[in-house]
């Protein structure tokens, strides 16, 4: 059984390694409906837990994280991307990436699959899992969403403040995790475990700056970020890239430059 750092056992390891063996044996991700574009690869995921005997809650489709383990003080964040399409960064409305939330850690799991297909079934592409501090290692924010009435010509329009996050994925982060399967863990979690194979030390450096606050001008519509000095700049978080005994090698590296996409101001804006 493979132990997080402080020694208690993770599930992480049987959870990759099932979802890896699912996508060797061809189980495929099932789309309910036309309409289903967002919780095809969620109930895949779901599966693979039953399938590793991981009794989970499903939090349901607004909470986080989608999936709270019964028996591990662990929990799954679930990505689906398509591709062709937006894969190197996803939104994350009102939660910051984190590899801890409520005292559980959460793991990711994110998943590629083909874009545009008419038919109800296709297959996984690639797949990742990732523990949360791989993606962002502050433990200490809380999100809260504020607002403020006196906006419009008779004072009384609210205005929300409703953060939305953009962080980048795995397939931005590394190279060498297209097409394949990977996990990837703190380096002090103890994995002996002989299903798996080393294919990569990772290791993260915390920015030199980091954003405390913003400010918008509603007369012009400028957002401007207010940065600090990072505490705790150059600290090292390392990492170790698993795969699948058996089924082939390649390394997996960090990219010097990430790719960091842009999505556009108004991107998945609605009048809702």
């Amino acid at each position: 059984m493979a132990r997080a750092e402080d020694g208690r056992p993770t599930s992480s390891v049987d959870m990759f390694v099932t979802c890896s063996q699912a996508i060797a044996d061809g189980v495929l991700i099932k789309r309910v409906s036309q309409q289903d574009k967002e919780f095809h690869f969620q109930n895949w995921v779901g599966s693979r837990l039953d399938d590793a005997s991981l009794n989970h809650d499903s939090s349901g489709r607004n909470s986080y994280p989608d999936f709270t383990l019964v028996n591990f003080p662990e929990g799954y964040e679930v990505k689906g991307l398509a591709v062709p399409g937006r894969e190197a960064s996803y939104d994350s409305n009102s939660r910051v990436p984190s590899g801890l939330h409520n005292g559980r850690t959460v793991f990711y799991v994110f998943g590629r699959y083909p874009a545009k297909i008419d038919e109800e079934s296709y297959p996984v592409i690639d797949l990742v899992v990732c523990h949360g501090d791989f993606l962002n290692a502050d433990h200490e924010y809380v999100h809260k969403n504020r607002s403020f009435r006196g906006f419009g010509s008779y004072g009384d329009i609210l205005v929300r403040d409703r953060k939305m996050y953009v962080a980048p994925t795995p397939f931005a982060l590394t190279e060498g995790t297209t097409g394949k399967q990977t996990l990837i863990v703190p380096a002090d979690y103890t994995v002996n475990d002989p299903r798996l194979d080393v294919v990569g030390e990772l290791t993260r450096v915390e920015a030199d700056s980091i954003a405390v606050g913003y400010s918008f001008d509603l007369t012009t519509n400028s957002l401007e970020p207010r940065t600090i000095e990072n505490p705790t700049a150059k600290v090292k978080h390392s990492f170790i890239a698993y795969r699948r005994s058996g089924i082939g090698q390649g390394a997996v590296t960090l990219r010097v430059k990430p790719i960091l996409e842009v999505p556009g101001d108004d991107e998945g804006e609605g009048d809702s």
